[in-house]
């Protein structure tokens, strides 16, 4: 046997041992490129999910802004229809007594012009006391209600409070542009003019 056949025989189990270290290392790299293929594969599908989770969130957030504008309008328009009839029913109220209370003027009006004749002719004390009462109560009814007498005898003339129905001429210069007689009382409920009062200005 030669040199050569003996180092043939030798080198032959020395591939054989390898061969299996080899299949080995071999299968590991598979086994690792599988791993990493799944994780990136699982890593792509969490992304995904993600995607889907934020899309999700967006239009949750998309539809809770529009509920609560759609809150926050109807509140507005509950606030407004509540100040609203509230105004109403106290803008009824005041216009019912208003014209309650302006329907005891021409009354008022009534017993002031029987007290004048009373206290001018030749009436018993008596007439005049009674008349005097009925008057006073009347008065003091209206005034408890809010109403007023406008003071209009002497005042400079008013378009806000007087309804002039007659012009006078005057001598005195402090006169000009003044109430100098009162035909009819004005009244006011409440700082509000309901009856103006009708007066002669001199000029």
């Amino acid at each position: 046997m030669t040199q050569e056949d003996i180092e043939k025989e030798q080198a032959v189990p020395e591939t054989e041992a390898q061969a299996p270290e080899m299949e080995h290392e071999h299968t590991s790299k598979d086994r690792r490129k599988r791993k990493v293929a799944e994780q990136a594969a699982r890593i792509k599908e969490l992304e995904e999910q993600l995607k889907q989770a934020q899309e999700a969130a967006e239009k949750h957030q998309e539809t809770a802004a529009e509920a609560k504008d759609q809150y926050l309008r109807l509140q507005a328009e509950w606030d407004n229809y509540r100040r609203r009839t509230a105004k109403e029913r106290l803008e009824l109220i005041d216009n019912a007594g208003k014209d309650i209370l302006k329907g005891f003027l021409p009354v008022l009006d009534d017993c002031q012009r029987a007290l004048n004749v009373l206290r001018e002719s030749e009436a018993a004390q008596a007439a005049i006391e009674g008349t005097e009462l009925i008057y006073n109560k009347l008065i003091n009814y209206l005034k408890s209600r809010g109403v007023e007498r406008i003071e209009a005898m002497g005042a400079t003339f008013d378009t806000d409070f007087h309804e002039a129905v007659a012009q006078f001429p005057v001598e005195d210069p402090e006169k000009k542009n003044t109430v100098i007689d009162v035909t009819q009382e004005g009244y006011t409920l409440n700082g509000n003019v309901i009856r103006y009062a009708k007066v002669v200005v001199g000029i």
